[in-house]
């Protein structure tokens, strides 16, 4: 939400506005020009991708006193008429805002006379809906609210008038120029995506036929003979090495590896860059502001549980080929150090304003919990874990229940966590605020606890880090207006983290246990779905913000943690089932970043700011030319990522 400048119309009756009676019937609205293709990139194994932008601009018309309001992306133009003998003041408040204040927008001076209204124009936020709220002034008596979802580059009036010649207050909106249709470019991709992936489903059957098998065999078997041949002639005496076909699929290795883990791995890591390059500049690729989920909110949880997974069956496999804990607990030590480092040095890019300073460096971040996590859940496992799996008595009362009883020493450290969790979030006396309090201060809780931002979370950060050490600008400020900086990878939410990851573990535990059983893995992992979902609709009342516990990516809730994890259950299954159990999916692309996650991640934030992940756009207001960018600056990292593949090129710490 913008304040719009303040426009005092002119008295006179035939000239309402500065813009003349003549504009206002040409009622001036903000219109697409036309649609543009901008660029093609190549994906993986899959074809290409190619995504037309749908390049808005402002339309101007009418005379030549008034320029056209440039409206910005999610941005309206509201005209507010007042017909009353006072000046009205308006105010306005997000319908995603918990208990906020009004804030305020602007002042409409009182009508010049009876029947002749006096008009301001305002931007107002198109993001999500609103409540205007209209008062008189100067006694402050509540004349109307008036709630609207305001469609982007629409033009609106809102009228203020008596009803009938009497003391009612009638506030009525019109929607004078329709809004345009900001999602359009969200459909042509999706298209586009969809298409792409039916062509090479299509494309990848026709191959697999043994007639045109057979064929490419024989093209390719000459070809090879002609380039002998040839290199003969010109070489003589040169020794010819044997050529394997490419056609053929290569030759299974020894460790059998689940596709459908590195598949899930990618498919959280191509969402996070995607959306770590902005997601198109559209609100549901964003973080939520507090309390809630959107698309960029699932993917961090995702990979910190496939992690989780991965380390038991790695843990698993190592102890099999005879490596001694004592040298995995050095190997996890080292890795967890140099991801921490990595991470720092990440989220910290000053190389070009010169040397980092101390004074301002950011300690928390993705990698650096990422580290935590695999440090504290990788040991945990050292400590349980079983290197022989299939000596088990199948016929023992407690195996159906083996993948957590045979552990239950970590399940007793990781449940110990949590109540040290829950006891600094609920118990923790933080100065100047509530006990326990979960909100986001700012104009939240009616303004009444405006720096109690994250409460005890924010308060260890702030503490034991420092104000500078941690994020400045928390995705708290877009709607609640926090002043206080607030880091979502902080100290306290780290503990939540670490049962993300051990939640991960326990479906690597699963598979491990019930080895080729894919009913039992797959039935397993729907009841943990089922348990953790039946958790989170407890403790959250099934609501964003009025249960126990809200489900917060910025506090890592317990809520945040069971609900993520109940999705990743079920997409796990998903993905299990289509990729290594039936086979009907490859993989391809999300395999591909999946198998070199570490440098995508890396890799993409280093690079952020090049070329070709990000260019100068013709239009920076634009939904669809944004789309555009980081479509194709993401799938750059996929097609990297595959190009590295097949150069069996892997970045591993």
């Amino acid at each position: 939400m913008y304040n719009g400048k303040r426009k005092v119309k002119k008295k006179n009756k035939r000239h309402i506005s500065d813009r003349g009676e003549k504009e206002r019937s040409e009622k001036v609205m903000t219109q697409p020009k036309k649609h543009e293709l901008l660029s093609l990139a190549v994906i993986a194994l899959v074809v290409a991708i190619s995504v037309a932008p749908l390049t808005a601009e402002m339309s101007s018309s009418g005379s030549h006193h008034r320029k056209a309001t440039a409206l910005k992306m999610d941005e309206a133009f509201l005209t507010v008429n007042n017909e009353l003998g006072d000046e009205v003041v308006v105010s306005w408040m997000s319908e995603h805002c918990y208990q906020c204040l009004y804030q305020h927008l602007g002042v409409v001076p009182a009508g010049p006379a009876a029947g002749v209204p006096s008009s301001v124009d305002f931007t107002v936020s198109t993001q999500h809906g609103i409540t205007l709220q209209l008062n008189s002034s100067p006694i402050t008596l509540e004349l109307c609210t008036v709630p609207f979802h305001f469609g982007e580059r629409g033009n609106y009036s809102l009228w203020v008038k008596n009803l009938n010649d009497s003391s009612v207050v009638n506030c009525s909106m019109v929607t004078d120029a329709d809004p345009v249709n900001s999602y359009i470019p969200i459909l042509i991709a999706f298209l586009l995506f969809a298409g792409l992936a039916i062509v090479s489903a299509i494309a990848g059957t026709i191959l697999r036929l043994d007639v045109v098998k057979n064929i490419l065999f024989r093209l390719g078997s000459s070809m090879e003979t002609e380039r002998l041949i040839n290199s003969e002639l010109g070489s003589p005496g040169r020794i010819v090495e044997p050529v394997t076909d490419s056609i053929l699929p290569p030759p299974p290795t020894p460790s059998k590896r689940l596709r459908s883990l590195d598949t899930f791995r990618g498919l959280s890591l191509v969402i996070m860059v995607f959306v770590n390059y902005g997601g198109g500049r559209y609100w549901f690729f964003r973080h939520e502001s507090w309390n809630g989920l959107t698309v960029a909110d699932l993917v961090f949880p995702w990979f910190v549980f496939i992690m989780g997974t991965s380390i038991a069956l790695s843990v698993n496999s190592l102890l099999r080929g005879g490596s001694t804990r004592c040298s995995l607990l050095w190997k996890t030590v080292w890795r967890s150090l140099q991801l921490f480092i990595i991470g720092v040095l990440v989220i910290n890019p000053n190389y070009c304003q010169g040397p980092l300073s101390w004074d301002n460096l950011r300690i928390p971040g993705v990698l650096q919990r990422l580290a935590w996590s695999y440090l504290v859940v990788a040991c945990l496992d050292l400590l349980v874990a079983r290197a022989r799996l299939d000596i088990l008595p199948m016929d023992a009362w407690w195996y159906p229940g083996g993948e957590i009883l045979l552990y239950w020493p970590a399940w007793l450290v990781v449940l110990l966590l949590e109540s040290i969790w829950l006891c600094f979030t609920f118990l923790l006396p933080v100065p100047g605020c509530p006990t326990g309090y979960l909100g986001p201060g700012g104009i939240g809780d009616m303004g009444l606890y405006a720096n109690c931002t994250g409460g005890a979370a924010g308060f260890i950060d702030r503490w034991l880090l420092g104000e500078k050490h941690i994020y400045q600008t928390p995705s708290s400020r877009v709607i609640y207006a926090t002043r206080m900086p607030y880091d979502p990878e902080g100290v306290l939410g780290s503990i939540n983290s670490i049962l993300m990851a051990f939640l991960g573990l326990q479906a690597g535990k699963i598979i491990l246990h019930y080895k080729d059983l894919h009913s039992k893995i797959m039935s397993r992992f729907l009841i943990w779905g089922l348990v953790l979902g039946i958790i989170s609709a407890v403790l959250t009342k099934c609501s964003r913000d009025q249960g126990f516990i809200p489900v917060n990516k910025n506090l890592w809730s317990l809520t945040y943690v069971t609900t993520l994890a109940c999705f990743a259950y079920v997409v796990l299954v998903l993905v299990y089932y289509t990729v290594d159990v039936k086979k009907w999916w490859t993989g391809a692309p999300f395999y591909y970043p999946g198998m070199n996650s570490i440098l995508v991640y890396v890799g993409h934030e280093v690079f952020e700011e090049y070329f070709p992940f990000r260019w100068r756009m013709a239009n920076s207001q634009s939904h669809a030319e944004h789309l555009t960018q980081n479509l194709l600056a993401t799938s750059c990292w996929v097609l990297i990522s595959f190009l590295l593949y097949r150069k069996k090129i892997f970045w591993k710490i």
